[in-house]
């Protein structure tokens, strides 16, 4: 495990320095982790809320009301677990060194996207490519 490295409060990315030194690194990892939490935090809400409303409600409607919010609830909770996976993987890339490059490409993603989009695995083109590519095969 590497030192901790020392992150001023107000420090932003900037392209004039080096790409991925250590206080990029860290404040992406930073960012990363900020991000699981909050979602954790919410899922652990959700958890709660799902079993508060698992009471029996005697009214139809009131029913089919709390099981759609149950459903969307669920399927929020799904996309915030796939979430948790992706931060997971850009947490491992930053202790890897494959942190902020393109997986296809091997080049540099943009400092604007990484931090935009912090477990982005492409740059843009290469994104868009492959978004083009999968929409091609998927009208097959």
């Amino acid at each position: 495990m590497k030192a901790q490295t020392f992150l001023p409060e107000d420090y932003r990315p900037a392209e004039d320095e080096p790409f991925m030194n250590d206080m990029q690194l860290e404040y992406f990892r930073r960012k990363l982790i900020a991000w699981k939490q909050e979602l954790l935090d919410q899922s652990a809400e959700t958890l709660e809320g799902l079993q508060e409303s698992a009471r029996n409600v005697p009214d139809l409607a009131d029913r089919a009301s709390e099981e759609t919010d149950r459903s969307l609830e669920l399927r929020t909770r799904d996309r915030q677990r796939k979430l948790v996976s992706k931060i997971d993987s850009a947490l491992r890339r930053i202790e890897t060194g494959d942190y902020g490059y393109c997986e296809m490409t091997g080049e540099p993603i943009s400092l604007k996207r990484l931090d935009a989009r912090p477990i982005a695995t492409m740059t843009l083109e290469a994104q868009e490519k492959h978004e083009r590519r999968e929409r091609v095969h998927r009208d097959d």
